[in-house]
């Protein structure tokens, strides 16, 4: 399995604010993976234990099976209910074969305070997901 380049993030929108260390950070916290079309990567109602930062790829964000949004490269998932200690309020299934670093929930809680400009980038995806009633 390839490993995400820090150029190939710095290049995503929420992202081009971290100096390479902070991305690099970022890569090692996370595993790089590659997953399918039509995969379920968070389910409504369960737990928050994981998170992904999509490099590449489109999702489709579901609440009670109804699309409320679609996410792609540069979108965190599943942030914001590890964020606020949370059940998932809505379910992910991949559109398109996807690019993403996946987060364990230690692992995310460890980087927003260790590399604050990802936390600031995390706060301001989630912040715009409130805003316009999204899904974490």
């Amino acid at each position: 399995m390839s490993e995400a380049q820090p150029d190939k993030l710095k290049q995503l929108n929420r992202l081009e604010s971290l100096s390479d260390a902070d991305l690099k950070a970022v890569v090692a916290a996370g595993r790089h993976v590659h997953l399918p079309a039509d995969w379920s990567l968070i389910w409504e109602k369960t737990p928050a234990d994981k998170a992904y930062l999509i490099i590449d790829g489109e999702v489709s964000v579901r609440r009670n099976g109804q699309e409320i949004a679609r996410l792609g490269a540069g979108d965190v998932i599943g942030e914001l209910a590890i964020v606020n200690h949370k059940l998932r309020n809505a379910s992910v299934v991949s559109l398109t074969p996807l690019e993403v670093i996946h987060f364990t929930r230690e692992a995310l809680t460890e980087l927003l305070d260790s590399v604050p400009a990802f936390g600031e980038a995390i706060r301001a995806t989630a912040a715009d997901r409130l805003d316009s009633d999204g899904a974490s």
